[in-house]
């Protein structure tokens, strides 16, 4: 596995696209920072590149470092959180602009999955999240089901043989900086 691991941190580093196992669904991704893997996403995905991405971290403290204010209710959420929670910052940072939503807002999961923590912690740096799928199509609950244009697209499948434990996306919630926040997917 090590080996492994090492050859998906040099498609990433060098501006590639995984496919991932994630805590939710299996995930298209690449390095959050870097614009032109990004596009490639949206492309892959042949979605409308003005919609905002949902990006990993491997822990609580790496918010400090895409998130400019993240408010303690965050935290909170994160660990009274019974399953993967997706929060809403209000401003985003150190990301490629076309992760963050028209309003800058930026999506930041805390993965909880061992095997995708231990990529992300790896790595170092958050990866962007998007379930494996054309877009407006179901999404792929194992490598077998997933459209075989997507799988030709990337530049490299992590953990092939990986069975993903959680079968829908996460929870959504928006956290404004004042520290109220709203239910946007349960």
């Amino acid at each position: 596995m090590q080996s492994e691991l090492k050859q998906i941190q040099e498609v990433l580093a060098a501006g590639g696209t995984i496919i991932y196992p994630t805590d939710t669904v299996w995930g298209l991704g690449c390095d959050a920072s870097n614009k032109s893997a990004v596009d490639n996403i949206f492309k892959i995905k042949n979605r409308q590149a003005n919609t905002a991405l949902v990006t990993l971290v491997h822990n609580e403290n790496q918010l400090f470092d895409y998130v400019k204010d993240v408010p303690d209710i965050a935290f909170d959420l994160i660990e009274m959180s019974e399953s993967p929670i997706t929060i809403v910052f209000e401003n985003g940072k150190n990301v490629a602009e076309n992760v963050l939503a028209k309003d800058g807002s930026i999506a930041i999961r805390v993965c909880s999955d061992d095997s995708c923590s231990e990529l992300l912690k790896r790595y170092g740096k958050a990866l962007v999240s998007t379930s494996v799928n054309i877009s407006g199509q179901p999404f792929a609950h194992s490598i077998a089901e997933m459209d075989p244009s997507i799988k030709e697209q990337v530049d490299a499948i992590y953990r092939p043989d990986f069975i993903v434990k959680q079968t829908r996306p996460s929870k959504i919630i928006k956290i404004n900086n004042d520290g109220s926040f709203k239910i946007i997917r349960k």
